[in-house]
């Protein structure tokens, strides 16, 4: 198993494709191809954690959160991340950061913390935009069925939770081949009418290469005519945050009793109770200030998060409750989600859950 071996397996959970355009995702540190012995997986990447790397003979870190975040121009060893990367780098460990293409996963970082919470009838809270696309192509009729069969098998035509989807207009389309051509279909220099059929599919960008190359490989024109257009349909899959419902309502005092437990969380700072019971939750792990609206227009009772400033309390606005458990805390589940999520793809591979504590945040 090679580095991208083990790439290619996380990027099915969570494509790069899907993380947000501020994040510093992929492999880091460490080459492609090298052979990887074992694997640890960590929340944080930080000196220690490297340290109980080579302890554990791992020369493969996943990190969910990326140690190098913003540019380094540097690597003098002056402050943490360059003393980390610098000691990753002599001991030939990779490190590899999935973040916020696993924040925006179905079966992410969230559908975790969900599953801790024991939450049902689960639902993307904030999709994200641009992520589902759309294919126009134009082939001969009796081409037709084989492109489309051999587009299917690429990834394309799903539309939710369905797949094989597909709309075809029959009509005649027209063209000169020039000088330089070897065209299936009319003469040189003249102009041809072909009936010929319009497929339509939609499929998530992830999938964009893969397809446009199927389509390229099993059209049988050697100029190929076809449009991709981004679409704003909102996709159900991908997206940040989730809200869920509790199997039974309960009171504010006692989800936050709940929540301590369930998180392991040594504090709970919240807006003001309503006096409300609490059925429908979201969450969304990490930093979710951003999400407060989105949660109200989902009509939470609660919203679970971390890293709410004085002021953003204030836009609860009487509607629901904020839960600010900690970064660390909402986050914590997420290595587990990892190991376990690598266990089943590679059972007979040596992958280490990482007992290294990398939370900053201590409590008196």
């Amino acid at each position: 198993m090679t580095v991208n071996g083990v790439i290619e397996i996380l990027e099915d959970l969570a494509p790069l494709d899907y993380a947000e355009d501020f994040d510093n995702v992929g492999l880091l540190v460490g080459d492609k191809d090298m052979k990887v012995n074992g694997i640890l997986v960590t929340l944080d990447t930080l000196e220690h954690v490297v340290d109980e790397a080579i302890a554990n003979h791992c020369n493969l870190i996943i990190s969910f959160h990326p140690i190098i975040f913003e540019g380094l121009k540097k690597l003098t060893g002056r402050n943490y991340v360059e003393r980390t990367v610098l000691k990753a780098i002599r001991n030939d460990i990779a490190i590899y950061a999935p973040h916020t293409a696993l924040d925006n996963s179905f079966n992410g970082v969230n559908a975790k913390i969900c599953e801790v919470l024991g939450l049902e009838n689960r639902q993307i809270l904030i999709p994200q935009l641009g992520t589902i696309k759309k294919l126009v192509t134009y082939v001969p009729i009796a081409a037709a069925d084989q492109l489309r069969e051999e587009l299917f098998k690429a990834g394309a035509g799903t539309i939710g939770n369905y797949d094989n989807c597909s709309f075809t207009t029959i009509g005649k389309g027209s063209f000169r081949p020039g000088e330089n051509t070897n065209p299936l279909k009319g003469e040189k220099g003249k102009t041809h009418i072909e009936e010929e059929v319009m497929i339509s599919l939609t499929y998530p960008k992830m999938n964009e290469h893969k397809i446009l190359t199927s389509l390229k490989e099993n059209h049988p024109y050697e100029e190929v005519a076809y449009e991709v257009t981004t679409l704003e349909n909102t996709n159900q899959h991908i997206g940040m945050g989730m809200i869920g419902e509790l199997d039974e309502p309960q009171t504010e005092e006692a989800f936050m009793t709940f929540l301590k437990d369930k998180m392991n969380a040594s504090v709970v700072r919240h807006s003001e109770f309503l006096g409300k019971p609490i059925k429908k939750v979201a969450i969304l792990g990490g930093s979710g200030a951003f999400a407060i609206r989105a949660a109200k227009r989902a009509k939470a009772d609660v919203f679970v998060t971390a890293d709410i400033k004085y002021h953003q309390f204030y836009e609860a606005e009487k509607q629901m409750v904020i839960a600010d458990i900690g970064h660390f805390e909402t986050e914590q589940f997420t290595k587990t989600l990892l190991v376990d999520y690598l266990t089943k793809k590679i059972p007979n591979f040596a992958i280490r859950l990482s007992e290294s504590i990398t939370n900053p945040i201590k409590y008196f």
